[in-house]
């Protein structure tokens, strides 16, 4: 299941670190995004930067280029693999509260689930699933967007189950705990964990556990339906069709949210700012694996290695991609400075298949707010 919420943060560190300065009088992040807008090849971007208490919050371009909506902070969009960190969260939650331990094997918490040639389910923890270590890939076969790349059904339904289904009919990428490799399936799987253990739709959880403490009112985790809440952003893919209409049901747990910058930056500041979890679980979400030379993964939660005139700077939080879209939302260590970009082209099918995912990366823009 590749197309299902993340850009590495090595394709970021990697052409940030060939681009040198933003040439740029006055608001040096305004410029950066409205670089990437009209000839950067992106339609609108949305944007929320925050330097101490200070934020600034704007748009570029067009929510919708056909109907000429201008791009606002207001506007919704599929946040992706950001996903994710929400997930985290209320795993690491209920093991703060003693009902799960990040120690225990997946077979344990679903047992007859993980099943396939060379999988070690009881080797397999949930530790494991939450920071990339696992082994579990995604799906490999090269049609499995082809319902709705192919053949144009974007409100086809692919369940949760039927992609843990489908990525565990081949081998794992390795043995647990002996190498890094992102995962969407095992967040599917914790997903799965989530609603065993507490009995509740994850959904609810979320709701309960993160939403409505931190007054997210614009967020929301859809199921199944293709289309978008409320004003919001068209996705695109490079050749400019447009993607906003496509089910979000593959991907679930591992990449469904819809929210806004406001949103996305309200909740990311209060979860690395230790808000949402106890010391001994804060401690578990900044747990670094590195993956490659310019970053590492935590549990929902990744850094970057920005390279800054002063020096190289390590940034925390995520990236999100999928069908349409591409964001990006990061901190600097101290919590001091902030960005939540948000891009509106994404090509899912070069992804599958190969090329050009988005027209420029947004490398510019996340060094001039957090450097």
């Amino acid at each position: 299941m590749r197309g299902s919420g993340k850009v590495a943060a090595g394709m970021l560190a990697g052409v940030l670190l060939a681009s040198g300065t933003a040439a740029a009088a006055g608001d040096p992040v305004r410029a950066a995004v409205g670089d990437l807008v009209g000839e950067g090849g992106f339609p609108g971007a949305v944007v929320r930067v925050r330097n101490g208490e200070a934020v600034s919050r704007f748009g570029a371009g067009y929510a919708n280029p056909v109907t000429r909506e201008v791009a606002g902070p207001h506007h919704r969009f599929r946040i992706a693999s950001n996903t994710k960190s929400f997930v985290a969260t209320v795993v690491l939650q209920l093991a703060g509260e003693g009902v799960l331990s990040l120690d225990d094997p997946v077979e344990r918490r679903m047992p007859g689930v993980v099943r396939g040639p060379g999988y070690e389910p009881e080797k397999i923890t949930l530790r494991m699933l939450l920071n990339h270590t696992s082994g579990v890939h995604d799906p490999l076969d090269p049609h499995f967007f082809d319902p709705y790349l192919v053949h144009g059904n974007r409100a086809h339904l692919i369940t949760p189950s039927e992609v843990i289904r489908r990525s565990l009919v081949d081998r794992p990428s390795f043995a647990p705990g002996t190498d890094v490799q992102y995962s969407n399936t095992g967040y599917l799987l914790l997903g799965k964990v989530i609603e065993k253990i507490t009995r509740q739709d994850v959904r609810k959880e979320i709701q309960r556990r993160i939403l409505d403490p931190l007054g997210l009112g614009q967020t929301y985790f859809p199921l199944w339906s293709p289309f978008l809440r409320g004003p919001h952003l068209h996705g695109y893919d490079m050749s400019g069709k447009d993607m906003t209409v496509f089910s979000p049901s593959y991907d679930w747990t591992a990449g469904a949210m819809v929210s806004t910058v406001d949103d996305l930056a309200t909740f990311h500041r209060a979860l690395l700012a230790g808000r949402l979890l106890e010391a001994a679980q804060q401690a578990e979400l900044k747990r670094l694996v590195p993956y490659g030379e310019f970053g590492s993964y935590g549990a929902g939660v990744e850094t970057l290695e920005l390279p800054c005139a002063e020096g190289t700077k390590t940034v925390w939080g995520n990236t999100g991609a999928g069908p349409g879209f591409h964001s990006v939302s990061m901190s600097t260590a101290d919590g001091s400075k902030q960005i939540v970009l948000a891009l509106n082209v994404y090509d899912l099918a070069a992804e599958s298949h190969g090329g050009k995912r988005v027209p420029k990366p947004p490398l510019l823009a996340v060094k001039a707010a957090l450097c």
